[in-house]
């Protein structure tokens, strides 16, 4: 008998399940069902494997279940992705006495982000027993009222709904009363005592009945109500209204005062016991006593409290009238309000979930919130619709009945518009129309889509040499329009060698201010120009870059002296034989000397130091040749031998200087002639070394000659595009003139230029570059300009041959 039982428990178990659950799957939502009053951790349904979704990745994926109601009725078991009843569900507690009911679930996850809808229908069970409004009720019959009159009764309610709520009524056993249950066109069921037998009060007085009220649910449930029936005697006639039943209509927010109808009844009667009274019958429900006043003398039915088609859709009201006879009689009659719903209530607008911020990558589709609207108004008051504002990238998409999805229609960037504040207004089909509305902000995020950039593709930057090691010689700047450490920029040097050293032992930069600083002194003799590159990368992921390049001039500074070339250097120098006889002009020697500046710093003038006790010497000495010549006729009186120191200098600030000593003997002219056979023997023995010295200085002269080409049209591109300040000047900027009194220096070339020298042997080379006397750097940059233009181009490039 155990084991039958358990097999039957266990069927009925089966059956009981499959009987409350079903699932259906379409339209992306899910229904279930589940009996009301069902104990905690019921199955429900298995919702995750319904909706398609993994079991295992519901913790991952932040699965959760969103409930509109206030309480959470069902959970989800998110090891098992089961749902189950969770609380306590009383279906006339969440729905009153609407057919349908149900709990709407939002099952949200996120990565991606999915939105389900899951309705689960709460089905009735026969959990309340019908109830009267009354444990006692009292009824007065006159002894003369005649058979199969009828005494309206008012009859139970069941809180359930369907067949649990379909109610059935039997009367104790009696001889003089019997129960009218028909039902009529309206659908009303009338419940009253109809009189079988005459009632005789002197026989009767009282009657004590039972009347018994049976649901149609199963197991059946019962309501009783005693009726105490007291038989009165005389007044025959009972009120009689014209009709059993009226019917109004009452539109909502109906003003206090409002006339919903005037009731009349009449009576057969004659004085006192025609006069009539009007009145609410005592059952009534308190909530019509706070909605509706009878006026007792006339009939007239009034509002006298808040009419609201939302809280209540029509109202059910017992109206007695009742005579002043003795014993009085009543009459009754009902009154069905009908409330017209009207547009009084305002649409709500709620974001239930934000996936914020947004990066700026994100592909279009990307759903960023999820959005319902809702109306208490109904019919066309309550049918919503959503736009938004400002149009921009976000559109809203309709999902499911009154949710919306936000969503990103169109590409964004932050560096354009890093916030949208977005305003959704939701539109009810009222006249006039009601609206509300709900502030979104939507911030979009950052990703690394912009790469660094300098302000200019290449700088020049002019630098005098002998600088102090570590001094700073320019600061290279880059934005990113970026974010966050996707703006975040650090400078490097990109590393080449510059002849046999590298670069990084000549200049350095600071990682974070993009400052450049050089490393050791630079020498404009051992270096003219420093050309490298600074590249700048972001701190985003990936890192995204950028270089410039930097083109560094070191300028000269008057930092050599000349260099006197032998054969007149040197405390003995080699005397000059010069015969008495030459004529006026004549070139007895010649001085060279260098110096290893350039420009003006290398330009060379000569002079012949005055001697203590001599006013006028025959000789003198050509200013910027170095060539000594005879100034007159030589005479006995100058003494055979002179000793003659010229000055050398060149053109810098402050001008450096050297001497030269040359050492003339004076000869008649037989001596001269055997000096000079001498001499001629001497440089017959040396001709085949000044052959080979002159092809070298045609060679010189050849490359001197291209130089000073490329010297002249970089000098042009620095005076019209380059100005130096005291110390360092940064380019590209307006063109400038370049003056001696700014750079000391005449001119300025960007190759190694050639060392002018001079000395005894063969023939030698002198290249000299000579630029015009140029005025003082004053008026419009635009006439220096012009002029330093026009000066350029005539500058001559001269190479003079002297033996």
């Amino acid at each position: 008998n155990e084991t039958t039982s358990t097999g039957e428990e266990r069927n009925r178990l089966s059956h009981w399940l499959l009987l409350f659950t079903f699932c259906e799957v379409g339209s992306g939502q899910v229904h279930y069902s589940v009996t009301e009053e069902a104990k905690h951790g019921t199955f429900v349904g298995r919702i995750a494997q319904d909706l398609g979704l993994e079991v295992g990745e519901l913790v991952s994926r932040l699965f959760r279940v969103v409930s509109t109601n206030r309480r959470d009725y069902l959970e989800v078991n998110a090891q098992n992705g089961i749902l189950f009843v969770n609380s306590r569900i009383d279906r006339e507690e969440l729905c009153d006495r609407n057919p349908v009911c149900g709990i709407h679930l939002e099952v949200i996850v996120d990565k991606p982000l999915q939105v389900f809808h899951v309705e689960v229908e709460i089905k009735d069970i026969n959990d309340n027993p019908p109830t009267f409004s009354l444990r006692e009720k009292n009824l007065f019959i006159p002894e003369s009222r005649v058979l199969d009159s009828l005494f309206p009764l008012e009859g139970a309610s069941d809180a359930d709904i369907g067949v649990n709520s379909v109610l059935t009524y039997r009367l104790s056993p009696n001889d003089y009363f019997t129960l009218d249950m028909q039902i009529n066109d309206e659908q009303i069921k009338p419940l009253g005592l109809v009189l079988k037998k005459l009632l005789d009060r002197e026989e009767t007085p009282e009657l004590h009945l039972l009347l018994t009220a049976t649901d149609g649910g199963k197991p059946e449930l019962t309501g009783t109500v005693q009726l105490q029936i007291t038989v009165l005697d005389a007044n025959d006639n009972a009120p009689k209204f014209d009709k059993k039943i009226y019917k109004v209509k009452l539109a909502e927010n109906s003003l206090n005062g409002t006339l919903v109808i005037k009731l009349t009844a009449s009576d057969m009667d004659e004085g006192t016991n025609s006069q009539i009274i009007y009145s609410f019958a005592r059952d009534v429900s308190s909530n019509v006593l706070s909605k509706f006043s009878i006026d007792q003398m006339n009939g007239d039915v009034r509002v006298i409290g808040q009419i609201d088609f939302e809280e209540s859709k029509s109202y059910q009201i017992q109206v007695e009238a009742t005579d002043k006879g003795i014993p009085k009689m009543v009459g009754h009659c009902t009154v069905l309000v009908e409330v017209m719903d009207t547009n009084d209530n305002v649409p709500e607008v709620a974001v239930k979930s934000l996936s914020l911020p947004v990066p700026e990558d994100s592909p279009t589709g990307t759903v960023i919130a999820l959005i319902s609207v809702s109306d208490k108004d109904s019919g066309t008051n309550g049918q919503v619709t959503c736009s938004l504002s400002p149009p921009g990238p976000f559109t809203l998409v309709s999902t499911f009945r009154n949710y919306y999805s936000l969503v990103l229609g169109s590409p964004v960037d932050r560096e354009s518009v890093p916030v949208y504040e977005l305003v959704v207004t939701a539109r009810d089909g009222g006249s006039p129309t009601l609206w509300a509305t709900a502030s979104v902000s939507v911030a979009i995020a950052d990703v690394n889509d912009n790469a660094p950039a300098f302000e200019q593709p290449s700088y020049t930057v002019f630098v005098k040499e002998n600088n102090s090691p570590g001094s700073h010689i320019f600061t290279v700047s880059a934005s990113d329009p970026d974010a966050l450490e996707n703006a975040i920029v650090s400078y490097s040097l990109v590393e080449k060698r510059v002849g046999e050293r590298s670069l990084s032992s000549y200049v350095s930069v600071h990682s974070e201010s993009g400052k450049v600083y050089a490393l050791q002194p630079l020498d404009h003799e051992d270096l003219e120009l420093l050309q490298f590159q600074v590249s700048v990368r972001d701190a985003g992921f990936p890192p995204l870059g950028s270089n410039v390049s930097l083109q560094v001039f070191v300028l000269d500074e008057n930092d050599n002296a000349p260099a006197v070339l032998p054969p007149h250097s040197g405390v003995n120098p080699m005397a000059e034989l010069v015969s008495q006889s030459v004529n006026v002009g004549h070139v007895v020697a010649k001085i060279r000397a260098v110096d290893a500046d350039s420009g003006y710093n290398a330009w060379l003038s000569y002079e012949l130091l005055p001697e203590v006790g001599v006013e006028r010497r025959p000789f003198r000495v050509g200013l910027y040749t170095g060539e000594i010549s005879t100034t007159r006729v030589l005479e006995e009186l100058d003494g055979p031998r002179q000793r003659l120191l010229v000055l050398v200098k060149d053109h810098g600030e402050p001008p450096l200087s050297a001497t030269a000593t040359v050492s003339i003997s004076l000869v008649d002219s037989g001596k001269a002639l055997k000096a000079s056979s001498g001499v001629s023997r001497s440089m017959a023995s040396a001709g085949k070394v000044a052959a080979a010295l002159d092809l070298n200085v045609y060679l010189i002269i050849a490359i001197c000659s291209v130089s000073s080409l490329l010297v002249l049209s970089l000098l042009l591109y620095v005076v019209l595009r380059c100005s130096e300040p005291s110390q360092a000047v940064y380019g590209p900027g307006k063109p400038m003139l370049v003056c001696s009194s700014e750079v000391g220096s005449w001119s300025y070339s960007q190759q190694r230029r050639q060392k002018a020298f001079s000395g005894e042997g063969g023939a030698k080379s002198d290249l000299m570059a000579f630029s015009p006397n140029l005025p003082p750097c004053s008026g419009p940059a635009d006439s220096v300009q012009q002029q330093a233009m026009g000066q350029d181009h005539s500058a001559k490039v001269g190479f003079r041959n002297s033996y």
